[in-house]
């Protein structure tokens, strides 16, 4: 606790981040303390910086430090193996999970021209653009979400240089609602269809292993079981950031749904498993879940399709 008793809540300093935790922090009463993540001072790409647990881990060490009381991820960020001495005490309601595209001249997917150049550092986008438009050209790129929407003519101050210049980017739409800028999506992209990262639109609250009450009373029961299904699922395919895996989790009338899909990274071909429970059979419904569908996943022939972990600890 901060010398005035109050919760001190740790973030990374991006608009993104703040708005998220900033959320999280006026319903818990307390302040924010910035801290600044090897992720953030770089612009070398995802993968080359050795994954999402690049946001996560200088959170994590001023967690354990006891420089803060409890840190806000943005939980598609978050490695699934849990970090020794702390806990996800909270899981708050999730925001909206799909993807959005955010086009110049309000273009949707099916009307960009044929080889227009669409932007994302997604290995799982990359491999879907490629399957619904193998016409499209790709981009690697970084950045936050306002100077990749400047990329496409966007915002407040659109980027100038020729060479720089898209025709699209895809987004998590939870992001850009979360910054108020919903309405630069020209298309909203159907989860059916479309699914998504693992935990995307959700976010988690961790804090010291014991200390979970801090937070707890944030925890959505239902975000809990499809957020633990869907990482389950990356869990269990051994997924790093560069596999192209999407899922997808939901209770409805008492079941809780998932389904996962994996994709070759050139988006030549997929594979999908979809299973449902009910969470009172189980002790671990998510768990369960998840085992269900990625050993269906494996035994398709996943491990072959997209670069898994799981296919080394098979053979």
């Amino acid at each position: 606790m901060s010398e005035k008793g109050r919760l001190r809540v740790g973030t990374r300093g991006s608009a993104l981040a703040l708005a998220q935790a900033g959320a999280v922090a006026e319903r818990l009463g307390a302040q924010l303390v910035t801290i600044t993540s090897e992720g953030d001072r770089s612009t070398a790409s995802l993968a080359s910086l050795g994954g999402t647990g690049v946001f996560a881990t200088a959170l994590r060490e001023a967690l354990l430090a006891g420089e803060i009381d409890a840190v806000v991820h943005s939980c598609k960020d978050l490695p699934t193996a849990p970090a020794p001495g702390l806990t996800i005490a909270a899981f708050p309601r999730r925001a909206d999970p799909r993807d959005a595209l955010c086009a110049r001249d309000g273009l949707t997917l099916d009307t960009l021209p044929e080889g227009a150049l669409v932007g994302t550092g997604s290995p799982r986008r990359r491999a879907q653009l490629a399957a619904r438009r193998p016409d499209l050209r790709l981009a690697d790129i970084r950045g936050n979400v306002d100077t990749r929407l400047a990329r496409v003519g966007l915002g407040e101050a659109p980027d100038q240089d020729p060479q720089r210049r898209l025709d699209a980017v895809v987004l998590a739409a939870a992001g850009l609602e979360r910054l108020g800028r919903l309405g630069d999506a020209s298309e909203l992209l159907p989860l059916p269809d479309w699914p998504t990262a693992p935990a995307q639109g959700a976010l988690a609250v961790e804090t010291r292993t014991g200390e979970q009450s801090l937070v707890s009373r944030l925890d959505h029961r239902p975000t809990r079981l499809a957020v633990e299904a869907e990482r389950g699922v990356l869990e269990r395919l051994e997924a790093g950031c560069a596999a192209p895996v999407a899922a997808h989790a939901f209770l409805e009338d008492g079941l809780l749904y998932l389904s996962a899909r994996v994709y070759a990274p050139d988006g030549a071909a997929q594979l999908t498993s979809s299973h449902a429970l009910y969470p009172e059979d189980s002790p671990h419904p998510a768990q369960e879940l998840a085992g269900r569908v990625a050993e269906e996943l494996l035994e398709a022939g996943a491990a072959g399709l997209a670069p898994l972990g799981a296919e080394r600890s098979r053979s």
